[in-house]
């Protein structure tokens, strides 16, 4: 086994990508959720990014310049939803058909309070339903070791295959600022403890 060290204020992650070439059969499952199209300005895009991804370190899309983000977002390619509790906005689900038969998966989650009821399936469920086009051959997601721990076993479940992984370094977002320092609990920010 081979360790290497991280740089002072780095984290790494280990990225899985998996892919599915044929629509699954099992029907979406029934949930008090519902989804809603959305489409956002940049200032919304990123508090409702944050809202969902900052447990688990999201910060790609928070670094972004508003003409960039826009890029992604205004793109009619793009369809952007939000996880609607009731009244509260729960999670996101973003699908990104910008390439010719495919369908990225590229955010998908809920906020901590709902994970473990069953709802991460159904959203799972809805996104590969709503990927699943005309012209569509191919749909794909990754996920990585700083996201929920059931993320990549619920892909799976969801027919799924793993088919390549990497490993991602990058600034730890909450150095930087793109996030608060309470961000991620679960993964320690060092030279930070003050518990002592």
């Amino acid at each position: 086994m081979t360790l290497e060290p991280l740089p002072a204020g780095e984290l790494a992650a280990v990225v899985t990508f998996l892919e599915m070439t044929e629509r699954p059969a099992e029907p979406v499952p029934p949930s008090s959720l519902r989804l809603r199209r959305i489409r956002p300005t940049p200032d919304d895009y990123r508090a409702l990014f944050r809202k969902v991804g900052a447990p688990w370190l999201w910060y790609s899309r928070l670094e972004l310049s508003d003409a960039e983000l826009e890029s992604v977002i205004g793109d009619p390619g793009v369809e952007l939803f939000e996880v609607a509790a009731v009244e509260a906005v729960a999670g996101m689900l973003e699908l990104d058909f910008r390439v010719t038969g495919e369908c990225e998966i590229a955010f998908i989650g809920l906020v901590p309070s709902l994970t473990g009821e069953g709802h991460g399936r159904w959203l799972i469920a809805e996104a590969v339903h709503r990927a699943w086009r005309n012209g569509v051959t191919r749909v794909h997601v990754h996920t990585c070791t700083l996201d929920h721990p059931a993320a990549l076993p619920a892909y799976r479940r969801a027919g799924f295959r793993p088919y390549k992984r990497a490993i991602e370094r990058f600034a730890d977002p909450r150095l930087t600022g793109t996030l608060p320092a309470d961000a991620a609990p679960q993964v320690p920010l060092l030279g930070t403890d003050t518990s002592a």
